[in-house]
């Protein structure tokens, strides 16, 4: 971390060329000897990616970013929010801290936070991010979140994970047990240190099959933004022996729009069959990746236009 950046000159060619082509900028040459044109290409460029994704950063002074991979695979302040309200208590830890957009939104409702981050570079910029915007409930650690659960040894309310979903070779992976840390391998010990733990996967993840690598699973949240399925939610109680709770939920401009089932409804439940009538719908991103097709047609009293059709009508 460069803390060259932040002067104040460096921070205001930053704003001022946020939307200016970046080769442009490059022929034209860096107006700053001192400091690695690159640097401040990476921060122009990953700054551009937060508008949006993150107002809080964006709008906040003398915030510095990563690079725009970081970026792109952080959390969007919606989902953090959303996240932070499904957890309560005095203590959480997140061992997959990254750019630390979640653990900023859990700080607001858990007393006491810990972010963990292997990447010395990343931890660093975090620590400092959040000093900038006045948080003073969160440890930052450089460790392996695994290693720092083990060392520190003590209870948690809330243990949160979003295990990287890529391998070796950059690929995308599609199983629980492919993704590092291996969940399913240390669920146990999750689950030794907190009684509630929160896992993040991918919506490419297969919502049957991940359910069978998990134990004590109590809800799954399955969040959309704007039609968008962005991320499954794992809640693990200790010892939890229940049916599954299954909240889908997409966030629009105008709220959230809820659909709660489990399997056994779905599995139950007995779809109508309808020629088209005056309305006609089609299901959230959110419900269809949950596969409640015949729960919402008997929940809602709609009828489907065909067996294989998401399609459905009143």
């Amino acid at each position: 971390m460069n803390k060259d950046i932040l002067d104040t000159d460096i921070q205001l060619f930053i704003n001022n060329n946020l939307y200016t082509d970046v080769s442009d900028l490059i022929l034209k040459g860096i107006p700053f000897n001192h400091i690695d044109s690159k640097l401040i290409i990476e921060q122009i460029e990953a700054k551009k990616r937060s508008v949006k994704k993150l107002p809080t950063w964006f709008n906040s002074e003398n915030i510095y970013y990563p690079n725009k991979l970081n970026i792109e695979q952080t959390s969007s302040e919606i989902t953090a929010k959303y996240k932070a309200d499904l957890v309560s208590g005095n203590s959480l830890i997140d061992l997959t801290g990254g750019f630390g957009v979640d653990t900023y939104y859990f700080s607001k409702q858990i007393s006491t936070v810990i972010h963990c981050e292997i990447n010395s570079g990343l931890s660093e910029i975090v620590k400092h991010n959040y000093e900038a915007l006045l948080v003073s409930n969160i440890e930052c650690l450089n460790e392996d979140g695994i290693d720092a659960l083990k060392r520190i040894d003590d209870p948690f309310d809330w243990i949160y994970i979003d295990p990287s979903r890529r391998d070796d070779t950059k690929k995308k992976v599609f199983l629980l047990s492919d993704c590092t840390p291996n969940v399913k391998t240390f669920q146990g010990l999750f689950l030794k240190y907190a009684k509630n733990v929160m896992i993040k996967t991918s919506p490419l993840l297969d919502i049957k099959a991940t359910k069978n690598d998990l134990k004590y699973v109590k809800e799954l949240h399955i969040v959309a933004v704007n039609n968008e399925v962005k991320e499954l939610l794992w809640i693990l109680e200790r010892n939890y022996d229940s049916e599954l709770k299954i909240k889908t939920t997409n966030l629009v401009k105008s709220g959230q729009q809820v659909f709660i089932f489990n399997f056994e409804e779905e599995s139950t439940a007995i779809a109508k069959y309808s020629e088209p009538m005056v309305f006609l719908y089609e299901t959230n991103s959110a419900i269809l990746k949950a596969g409640a097709f015949n729960s919402i047609s008997a929940s809602l009293n709609i009828s489907k236009l065909h067996k294989h059709s998401h399609l459905y009508t009143s």
